[in-house]
């Protein structure tokens, strides 16, 4: 297998005017030429094996983030934006858009803001019988989307909480006591816990000083509950703190996105990133046992494996998706090469759809993209009762893969063909962009190419593809 080179221009960049120095002064440090670090900042030259170890050793730098999955997500991101048929013509070539990523990534993400804006302005003109006359009638990012965008360029880590959430589990004699400990800590600030029959799951009284939890939900969601408490009671200075920091548009986006953090602290306290990655390594990420041994869910576990990208310990790199019965992606995220459509359903050639046929059971497949990367994806459907009859059941499915080249540290990989080329089910991300011209489930033609009907011709779709 060829070994991939290194282009990190940007992030060469970005080091060398934050220890403020000349290029030719962070030449001489790196040991190497000026003229060959000018060509590193401009991609037209990968990072040696050499500068590699200079950065560790002069500047202290976690070489892994030199391949952080920010060129990837940007390229996919800009792929679908630009299929956009008010772009017209043909798509850029892949490799400029690669191109664009590497070395100009601020670029890229205002010209993905400017066109985000320029679909929503087109949206509400679209209905403008209800926004004639009313104040917020601007063109805004949406705050939804806002929130799931600063965590998807955070590459679903967030330092600083997550750091916050394993100190707390360490207190009490580590994570089998986090129930307690959150309990304790409640209790401590004059909270009042009471696990009451009924529908929601986690209802708040500040006046009263009241925490209701379900108690008919399963003891991992009400735990889950509890802790998410903590978080906005105990540890509100440090999520304000990195809401400043994120800078979001809207106090709507801000909102949105506190409660995001506070859901991301009670998953890493409920499941301590140390003592988590060093289980999932020993038992080869089985989602079963990690479940059992930290009292949480499925759910929970396959959704912290997609974010163990602390630097200098980092996890396997998985991709984390969970998809409703209609096929929309409702949480999404991938430290992969693979990313997601930002907008829309998943391929159906994917196995994710198939979990909801297969209750209960985890569906194995081995997967190739159109850009030649193959994985492997474990799915399952997840049920949420809500714990009464006449209930609604909330189903939905998640997936959770890597690429192949990691399936020996991967229990779900064995007794797969994994070396065959036949075995590899050939999936895309979305049809709207998707390059592959024969597929047998595409639902929409793709945007940015050209299509020929030929009446007198049926094939397996009812055009051609040029």
């Amino acid at each position: 297998m060829a070994i991939q080179k290194l282009y990190a221009g940007a992030k060469l960049r970005e080091l060398r005017t934050k220890v403020g120095l000349t290029q030719k002064d962070f030449a001489a440090r790196l040991g190497v030429s000026l003229p060959y670090l000018n060509q590193m900042e401009n991609n037209n030259r990968p990072v040696s094996t050499t500068v590699v170890l200079a950065l560790a050793s002069e500047f202290g730098m976690d070489v892994t983030e030199l391949s952080t999955g920010d060129g990837e997500r940007l390229v996919s991101d800009m792929r679908e934006a630009l299929a956009d048929p008010v772009f017209g013509g043909d798509m850029p070539p892949l490799a400029d858009l690669r191109l664009a990523a590497s070395n100009a990534p601020g670029l890229a993400r205002a010209f993905l803001e400017l066109h985000q804006n320029y679909r929503q302005t087109h949206e509400r003109l679209a209905s403008l019988d209800e926004a004639l006359g009313r104040e917020d009638a601007r063109a805004s990012p949406s705050p939804w989307e806002e929130v799931r965008d600063f965590f998807h360029y955070c590459d679903n880590y967030i330092d600083a909480v997550d750091r916050a959430a394993e100190h707390f589990a360490s207190r009490e004699g580590g994570h089998r006591n986090t129930r307690a400990s959150a309990v304790a800590t409640l209790s401590d600030a004059g909270v009042t816990i009471e696990f009451t029959d009924t529908d929601a799951l986690r209802s708040f009284d500040p006046a009263q000083n009241i925490l209701r939890i379900s108690a008919r939900a399963a003891p991992e969601t009400q735990t889950f509950q509890l802790l998410l408490q903590v978080a906005l009671s105990r540890q509100d200075a440090l999520l304000e703190a990195t809401l400043d920091l994120a800078r979001f548009h809207s106090a709507a986006a801000r909102d949105i996105a506190k409660i995001g953090l506070a859901n991301y602290f009670a998953g890493a306290a409920l499941l301590p990133y140390g003592a988590f990655h060093t289980k999932s390594q020993s038992c080869r990420h089985d989602l079963e046992v990690l479940a059992g041994h930290f009292g949480a869910s499925i759910e929970q576990v396959a959704h912290r494996l997609s974010t163990l990208q602390r630097p200098g310990t980092k996890g396997i790199p998985f991709f984390f998706v969970r998809v409703d019965q209609a096929g929309t992606i409702t949480k999404r995220h991938s430290a992969t090469r693979l990313q997601f459509a930002r907008f829309g359903g998943a391929c159906p050639l994917w196995n994710v759809h198939s979990a909801f046929e297969t209750p209960g059971r985890f569906l194995r497949q081995l997967a190739e993209t159109p850009d030649g990367v193959r994985y492997i994806s474990l799915a399952r459907d997840i049920s949420k009762p809500a714990g009464r009859f006449g209930a609604p059941v909330r189903r939905y499915a998640i997936a959770l893969g890597c690429e192949v080249r990691h399936a020996s540290a991967i229990v779900y990989a064995d007794g797969m063909d994994v070396g065959r080329d036949g075995a590899f089910e050939p999936i895309g991300i979305s049809c709207r962009i998707c390059e592959r011209k024969e597929c047998h489930q595409r639902s929409v033609p793709p945007l940015e190419r050209q299509l020929v009907v030929d009446p007198n011709m049926r094939s397996v779709l009812p055009y051609r593809i040029e």
